[in-house]
């Protein structure tokens, strides 16, 4: 392989990510080892350790994947199959300069992908673009050397790390792993775990039997709220397909989001580290931010996606920070990253530390009315062009917009939220508001910028 050019589709802002057999394949794997491995190897490392979730492509790719890290001269570590969490765990305990995981998350199981990092920093933005600019140049380590490939389990270290130190009080619990790689990471957590548990769909399946794997999805939860009903439990809990993004849900079956995850996640350890910054992403609640700022902390509003998320984490020291999508990171106690295992970990203790139920915590945040995540298809190639359109319209308008990501508008009513997805070929729309009327007022406002770009949201 002298060079290679990847479809312009795949290069996202934080991962790699294309339809398999369209847009992405096991020679593109096979080139982002390559790249991947000289990246690490220019760096003066050498160790890269390589995941997969349970997608039917996900092996093949990794067979490529590693075929094109020893090309490159690194010695590469396969952990196998599993969540993302145990990967970047693996970064972390196998001390290793890099690591891979291959993973579609929550996309249809026709897509797949790749999330890399490096031990020290994410790998994102302009290292991607400089990834593919490479390939297309064939600008890759020609040493000749080639490295080793080794397999190593690290399952059970992994889920022993989720449940150290850990102070949980007994719940009756229920869990949905939606078919996706959590499953056997779930089945030996909740052994470790004191209390009663029911867990659902943990038989890693490529085609989502079930269910989709995506917890912030109101019908992909209907099967735990339906255990959580049946059996009188205290709460439930689900993933995403690769396990870093959680979702909850109450007593009463009531969804609890990824920012009032965040908001109840927040009360112990800004006890524990007064004044310190939590960070959420430009999609979260207003009452959010001013919670945090309530209990003493430093709200810091940030751009939508994993690996922007981390560097902000790294830049500011922020001990906590989460995601409206279930993306909650940790680095009070953990190592400052997202996974939704070690988020359930931390959650249960916190309810317990509260001395109060789930479903009492979420009764207490602020009566406010807001939308899910709205999203509206739009293609790879004009879906930055239509924001940058409506941030233009705004300013000229005088709107009082924050454009740290998209445009978040705030006005009398409450605010509103337009930005590019960096996962899928669309827009994302959110609205928070004080009552309904309120809350149409600002939909109107969104379709109406909408409207002049030329797209419509559905329903």
């Amino acid at each position: 392989m002298r060079a290679h050019s990847f479809h312009p589709t795949t290069l996202r802002e934080y991962d790699i990510r294309g339809i398999i057999g369209e847009t992405l394949g096991e020679t593109d794997a096979e080139a982002i080892g390559r790249g991947f491995g000289t990246i690490v190897r220019r760096r003066g490392g050498s160790n890269v350790v390589v995941g997969h979730d349970g997608r039917e492509s996900s092996p093949h790719l990794a067979r490529a994947l590693l075929k094109g890290l020893a090309a490159s001269g690194c010695t590469v570590t396969s952990i196998g199959l599993g969540p993302t969490g145990m990967l970047y765990f693996a970064v972390a305990e196998l001390g290793v300069d890099a690591g891979i995981m291959i993973t579609g998350s929550h996309n249809p199981p026709d897509y797949n992908g790749f999330k890399m990092l490096f031990a020290d920093r994410p790998f994102y933005g302009d290292d991607i673009r400089a990834l593919g600019a490479a390939a297309a140049g064939g600008d890759w380590d020609e040493s000749g050397v080639e490295g080793e490939i080794r397999s190593v389990d690290l399952l059970g270290r992994y889920v022993e790390r989720l449940v150290e130190g850990s102070r949980c009080r007994p719940f009756r619990i229920g869990w949905d792993a939606g078919n996706g790689a959590t499953g056997e990471a779930l089945e030996r957590l909740v052994q470790l775990l004191p209390g009663e548990h029911h867990t659902l769909f943990t038989s890693i399946e490529s085609d989502f039997p079930n269910h989709h794997p995506d917890p912030t999805v109101p019908e992909n939860l209907v099967d735990l709220q339906r255990l959580v009903a049946e059996k009188g439990l205290d709460f439930g809990l689900a993933f995403d397909g690769d396990g870093d993004r959680i979702g909850a849900i109450d007593s009463e079956g009531r969804i609890v989001w990824g920012d009032q995850l965040l908001s109840i996640l927040a009360v112990p350890v800004l006890k524990e580290l007064p004044g310190a910054t939590v960070i959420a992403d430009v999609k979260a609640s207003q009452a959010l931010f001013d919670q945090i700022e309530a209990l003493g902390g430093k709200p810091l509003m940030w751009k939508t996606g994993h690996s922007l998320i981390k560097a902000k984490m790294q830049e500011t020291g922020a001990p906590l920070a989460g995601e409206m999508s279930g993306h909650i990171f940790f680095r009070h106690r953990w190592y400052g990253f997202d996974d939704g295992l070690y988020a359930a970990v931390r959650l249960i203790e916190a309810v317990g530390d509260s001395g109060r139920s789930l479903a009492e915590l979420k009764s207490a945040l602020p009566a406010i009315v807001n939308t899910p995540e709205m999203r509206i298809p739009c293609s790879e190639e004009r879906k930055f062009e239509v924001v940058d359109e409506i941030l233009g319209r705004l300013k000229q308008a005088g709107a009082d917009v924050n454009d740290t990501d998209g445009a978040r508008v705030n006005t009398i009513d409450g605010w509103w939220l337009l930005r590019a997805s960096n996962t899928q070929d669309a827009l994302v729309a959110r609205a928070e508001a004080k009552d309904e009327a309120a809350l149409s007022r600002l939909l109107q406002r969104i379709d109406g910028q909408l409207e002049l770009s030329g797209l419509r949201r559905a329903g």
